[in-house]
């Protein structure tokens, strides 16, 4: 069983295979990943496994998708804590390949199919509209300690970053409507009080897996799941960790605002605060709950129904 490891850089990609051992570099560039697609077709990887590296990793993966290899794109976090496991506290390009091609045989990360050309725009949308957003936000902070005489200045950069971020919007919502599996889902989404089209957007861009998991792997998934934290006798605080972080951001707003406008939140809210529960825990345990209604929403295709989300979640 044949697996691969590929460290990305802007210039090269080094490539590692299990278990021959073999290992050899390419160009990043359009040439090389066409040279190292039909290499690799040629050992018929069972997976092939490279780490988000900021966007350099494109052109890669698209061309390793073109030949019909099984690419598996692994958060990084997850690779760094399994080279401290098995004590590869070096790093290099060539170790880190090795690491990869490791990984790939040793956990079998799930294979999933990787985004068409529709879908990668979405997600590049979203991700510059949350750029644009902390962007405006630091220059709306900014602005609270600065001196009058550039307050213009910072006013024109926060006129101009709301345009760019209403023109995605709309650009967001054109790239939604034209595919009607996600255009159903939008309007579902949106049925729910609280939920808007960016909480929608991102959803559909980010959170592909919505409505394909059960209520506990869609929360562990976004990461709004308590993890225990008991050794022995003593049981420690849970506590939420890892997930999406910027799906997170984005469903932490929609709570906050699902509060004001969806009694269904707001009573469960209201239960744990009655309860002594702690704001910030209040306020996770409805962005779960808001998370796994959607979620429901999606696996039944059904929109809000008020009696059913009392209950827990649509049947």
């Amino acid at each position: 069983m044949v697996n691969v490891g590929i460290d990305v850089s802007k210039e090269q990609l080094d490539v590692a295979v299990r278990p021959s051992g073999e290992r050899f570099r390419v160009e990043n560039d359009e040439e090389g990943c066409t040279q190292l697609g039909k290499r690799l077709a040629k050992l018929k990887p069972h997976r092939i496994v490279l780490e988000p590296t900021g966007g350099f990793e494109t052109r890669v993966v698209q061309a390793l998708m073109a030949a019909k290899l099984p690419v598996v794109v692994i958060n990084a976090r997850q690779i760094r804590q399994f080279a401290q496991a098995i004590g590869r506290l070096a790093k290099t390009d060539t170790i880190d390949a090795d690491v990869l091609a490791h990984f790939g045989e040793a956990v079998k990360p799930a294979i999933r199919p990787l985004p068409d050309p529709a879908h990668r725009e979405l997600e590049a949308l979203v991700s510059r509209r949350r750029q644009l957003v902390e962007m405006r936000a630091s220059e709306t902070k900014r602005k609270q300690t600065a001196p009058p005489v550039v307050h213009p200045s910072i006013d024109a950069i926060i006129e101009a970053l709301t345009q760019q971020i209403d023109d995605i919007d709309d650009h967001m919502q054109r790239v939604v409507r034209s595919v009607a599996e996600w255009r159903d889902a939008d309007e579902r989404n949106q049925s729910t009080p609280g939920v808007g089209r960016v909480l929608s957007t991102t959803l559909t861009a980010l959170v592909p897996e919505l409505g394909k998991l059960d209520r506990k792997q869609i929360a562990a998934l976004v990461g709004v799941a308590p993890l225990n934290n008991d050794s022995g006798k003593s049981e420690g605080k849970r506590t939420t960790w890892g997930g999406r972080s910027a799906v997170r951001a984005v469903l932490y707003m929609a709570a906050l605002s699902a509060f004001r406008y969806n009694p269904t939140i707001r009573a469960f809210r209201d239960r744990l605060l009655a309860k002594g529960k702690a704001p910030m825990v209040a306020v996770v345990a409805c962005m779960r709950k808001l998370l796994t209604i959607l979620n429901a929403m999606a696996r039944d295709e059904k929109p809000w129904n008020p009696q059913l989300a009392q209950a827990g979640a649509p049947k």
